[in-house]
């Protein structure tokens, strides 16, 4: 049911409140009064009034005062004020625009007068609350449709990084490793990343793109994949190809995951002093993405049985690490690597096999 506007009344005269109230009361206008400008205020915090009739001259605090102040408040910003006034000069009624007034009306007031202006203003402010009440809705229908945008985004995402994760077990599975080194190996690389100030972005994206460093084994022959004993010269060179075909079988890809993944399956076999492969890159020249996985990958396939090995412990891993410092890996990375050395082994613990 919509209510009758209400109607503020501020004079410090009650015969004058007494007048305006009779003239307002019978075109079913509800009433407030108010008999000084603090008090005004203070009707006006606890009460939702539709416009305000303004005594000038109060004690204290003036109409232009009680005026200026009513505008300071956003939520009132757009109240309609008539200011009642005996003043006439144009100096007083450009005071009274100034200090947020909308309206003027001359005393003695004439009853028709006033009820014109009076209706005249709650048109236009039951315009305008239609409008705000309208861009209130507008909002949170947007704010409504953003959310459920970002849910589907995260289920989009979700669903592209499960069928990557998938994939990528596809060539561990044929090696004889265990979805666990994926998932190792990823959180390695993400953990070394952050430690070395890499942005938060950067890192989600290493941390899913990493899954991926060698799904190029899907081309590698399964005698030489599965070879219980050390390569000889043809089948390394056989074993080298999937840093290439990985890189092959991911590029030229829109996804920022999958342009990452492609950057580190070409780059995570390459050595910091040149000597690694496929491209034979020498220090930064290698992607920062390829170093950091280099170091996490390694790790782990050090601590982890394989076909040709047994699993080393984690001492002798982390040595292995260590003088590989400088040689195999990128200085800067070992020394994150070490940094968060108990965060690596709890990545091992929690990722176990």
């Amino acid at each position: 049911m919509q209510k009758n506007p209400l109607i503020l009344i501020v004079d410090d005269l009650p015969q004058n409140i007494e007048l305006l109230e009779a003239y307002l009361a019978p075109q079913g206008y509800e009433i407030l009064t108010a008999s000084s400008g603090a008090e005004a205020l203070e009707k006006l915090a606890s009460h939702q009034v539709d416009l305000i009739l303004l005594d000038v001259m109060m004690p204290e605090m003036d109409g232009f005062e009680v005026a200026r102040r009513v505008r300071q408040n956003e939520t009132m910003r757009l109240l309609p004020i008539i200011l009642v006034t005996a003043l006439h000069e144009t100096e007083d009624r450009v005071r009274g625009i100034e200090a947020g007034c909308d309206d003027f009306i001359s005393k003695p007031v004439e009853k028709s007068e006033l009820v014109a202006r009076v209706r005249s203003l709650l048109k236009v402010k039951a315009y305008n609350d239609l409008l705000s009440n309208y861009q209130k809705e507008l909002e949170s229908e947007v704010a409504k449709k953003t959310k459920e945008i970002k849910r589907a985004l995260k289920k989009l995402k979700e669903a592209s990084l499960e069928t990557i994760h998938r994939l990528s077990l596809a060539a561990e599975y044929k090696d004889e490793e265990t979805g666990a080194h994926i998932v190792r190996m990823s959180h390695y690389c993400a953990a070394i990343a952050r430690q070395m100030g890499l942005d938060e972005h950067t890192v989600e994206t290493i941390l899913y793109a990493a899954a991926m460093h060698d799904i190029g084994k899907i081309g590698t022959l399964d005698k030489v994949l599965l070879k219980p004993a050390k390569l000889d010269a043809s089948e390394w060179e056989i074993m080298k190809q999937h840093a290439h075909i990985g890189a092959e079988i991911l590029k030229d890809s829109d996804a920022e995951f999958i342009k990452m993944g492609e950057i580190i399956a070409r780059s995570h076999h390459e050595k910091f002093d040149g000597s690694g492969y496929p491209d034979g890159l020498k220090g930064t020249q290698i992607p920062i993405a390829g170093r950091i996985a280099a170091v996490a990958d390694v790790f782990d396939a050090l601590i982890s049985k394989r076909p040709y090995k047994e699993a080393f412990s984690v001492e002798k891993s982390l040595s292995i690490i260590k003088e590989g410092r400088g040689g195999h890996f990128d200085p800067e990375v070992v020394d994150a690597f070490f940094a968060i050395q108990e965060e690596i082994l709890a990545i091992k613990k929690q990722y176990s096999d």
